[in-house]
């Protein structure tokens, strides 16, 4: 299916207001032919039959009640189709999102943030033009020249056969003209999602180019790029001027056209005035529709390259070089078996097999094993901590528990089902998450912590910052709750960002935690501070703890030592450091280099 196809399926849902809109457009259309047939009317009584005011006040009554409806239904074309695109950006941007949460980070992966979001706001939001303009002048552009022409065949046939074969020129035109448009527009909109990725990384990684003393280098990259833009944009906007251009010699010629043989007919005889005069009157309204579809054509083509984006995300199945992302598209609905985690459960991973594809494509380097044969069991009101050396796997295993990846062979079962099968809303609904370093927006704190439940009171807030130690500091902030952090939490030191992320995680009160060690990063004493939050965050629930800290690993329940993807050791934290197997060796050498 192509573009525009796809773009008027997704209209459908709105083809009421759609409907309305191009109903007025066409009953203006006809309001003009009776504007038309009135004025004809009234020049020829009063300039040649002698008329009086009198005799033909019904006529100007009418000429002026028709100008009136036509700009009533003129207002009521833009309002409604107005209002139709509005709804169908809104359900577009929302199955955006909606899609781009169900592909989960891992298979967001290779893409870059700025571009992404510049396809959600500017990209949906160039497609304005083409559903409130284009779409309904499209089909105008069918119905009224036909229509004119219904009317004018029977007053003047030779004229109606000149307006017949010269309109077809400029959708001819349009034809011709079109895919040159359409590769500037897309080479225009890919050239400013490059130009927003860039400079979003640029400001993102700021703080470490100005340590490295490399922020200067930016300034030439970045104004080379809105140069490269800038020659971009204005070769689309040469085509655009010069086919406006195109389109205006060709309705003008078309109307000349017609003047003149309408004009030497009269003038020999062959036509009487008020038929000739309703016909130069109708010329250019015949030729009005077609010229506002090349109009409307180029204001539509930025949305036509930008739905190209938006339908490879949306077409985007989670998949990388045949590599399972996801789960499948058929079990990505509303469907889909439930679980209940506030009840006693058990996840078992069974000889799983999981490899991520080389970056860049097979010409970039072997794939990477992340897991192989994985087997093992999480029980609910366990505390079971992931150890093992960076790359064996830990990050991986929380992913596909995650359901963000979904294994190439073995299976993931949560009592008795496969996660494959589970409803991903319902699943990920019982399920909070704490990464090492957590994503803070530029927002109040009240703002952050409700991302983990909407819904969350102010005593909710209260009480999950209490039991993460951060009440009495935020009580002590001069707007509380309302404090705007920064960017990626900007305004907070480590700890207090972490400790936000778990009383966010505390305040979603799911029954299965996935902590991926948020002390990772902190202090010592920064460090006692969370793990206290965490004992009290754990308390009560299952956790999966990713542990890089000796201290992290002692206090789980359960330890599973994995190396080269596969599980090395299990048992619990004392008997497997008497043990002096790979978990012993693992923290002899962390200890080393904390002391260090």
């Amino acid at each position: 299916m192509n573009l525009n196809r796809r773009l008027i399926a997704f209209s459908m849902g709105m083809r009421g207001l759609f409907g309305l809109a191009v109903g007025a457009g066409f009953v203006a259309g006809l309001a003009t032919v009776g504007q038309a047939l009135a004025l004809s009317r009234i020049i020829h009584g009063v300039f040649l039959e002698g008329q009086g005011l009198s005799e033909a006040r019904g006529l100007v009554a009418a000429l002026v009640g028709l100008a009136a409806a036509r700009a009533a239904l003129g207002y009521g074309v833009e309002s409604w189709a107005g209002l139709a695109a509005a709804r169908v950006k809104d359900h577009l941007r929302r199955r955006l999102l909606d899609h781009l949460t169900s592909l989960g980070p891992a298979a967001l992966a290779g893409e870059r943030s700025g571009e992404i979001t510049h396809t959600i706001v500017q990209g949906v939001e160039a497609l304005d033009a083409y559903f409130s303009q284009y779409l309904p002048q499209l089909i105008l552009a069918g119905l009224l020249p036909v229509a004119y022409l219904v009317v004018i065949f029977p007053i003047d046939p030779l004229s109606g056969a000149a307006l017949l074969l010269t309109g077809p020129l400029i959708p001819l035109f349009l034809s011709l003209i079109g895919a040159q448009s359409q590769r500037l527009t897309r080479r225009q909109f890919a050239a400013l999602g490059q130009m927003s990725a860039y400079f979003l990384d640029t400001l993102q990684g700021l703080a470490v180019l100005k340590a490295l003393g490399r922020s200067r280098e930016q300034v030439g990259r970045i104004a080379a790029v809105s140069e490269h833009y800038r020659a971009t944009a204005l070769r689309a906007l040469r085509l655009t001027f010069l086919s406006a251009l195109a389109l205006e010699l060709l309705s003008t010629m078309g109307t000349a056209v017609v003047a003149v043989q309408v004009g030497l007919r009269l003038l020999y005889g062959g036509i009487a005035f008020e038929p000739a005069f309703f016909v130069l009157l109708m010329a250019p309204e015949f030729y009005l529709p077609l010229r506002n579809l090349g109009l409307r054509f180029h204001a539509s083509m930025a949305g036509v390259s930008a739905a190209r984006r938006i339908f490879e995300v949306l077409d985007d199945d989670g998949r990388r070089d045949g590599k399972p992302a996801r789960r499948p598209a058929s079990a990505d609905g509303g469907g889909g078996a439930r679980v209940d985690l506030t009840r006693p459960f058990e996840i078992r991973l069974e000889d799983v097999h999981y490899t991520y594809p080389a970056r860049g494509g097979d010409r970039a380097g072997p794939e990477t094993a992340a897991l192989r044969g994985v087997s093992l069991c999480l029980r609910s009101g366990e505390r079971v901590a992931l150890v093992g050396a960076s790359g064996a796997g830990k990050s991986t295993l929380a992913a596909l528990l995650m359901g963000w990846i979904w294994p190439e062979r073995g299976a993931v079962w949560v009592n008795g089902v496969r996660l494959e099968e589970i409803n991903p809303a319902c699943w990920r609904a019982q399920i909070a998450y704490a990464p090492q370093r957590p994503y803070l927006f530029h927002d109040t704190i009240a703002a952050n912590l409700r991302l983990g439940r909407p819904g969350a009171t102010e005593d909710d807030l209260r009480r999950a910052a209490e039991a993460m130690g951060l009440a009495e500091w935020i009580a002590g902030l001069p707007r509380g709750y309302d404090t705007v952090i920064g960017e990626g939490g900007a305004r907070l030191a480590g700890g207090q960002a972490q400790r936000l992320a778990l009383a966010r995680a505390l305040l979603r009160d799911a029954p299965l935690l996935v902590l991926d060690e948020p002390a990772a990063h902190l202090d010592v004493e920064q460090e006692e501070l969370l793990q206290a939050a965490l004992e009290r965050v754990c308390a009560g629930r299952t956790a999966l703890v990713i542990a890089h800290r000796l201290r992290s690993a002692l206090r789980a329940d359960r330890l599973i030592v994995l190396a080269e993807g596969r599980v090395v050791e299990e048992g619990e934290p004392a008997a497997l450091w008497a043990g002096g197997g790979a978990f012993t060796r693992l923290a002899r050498a962390a200890r080393g280099e904390e002391e260090a």
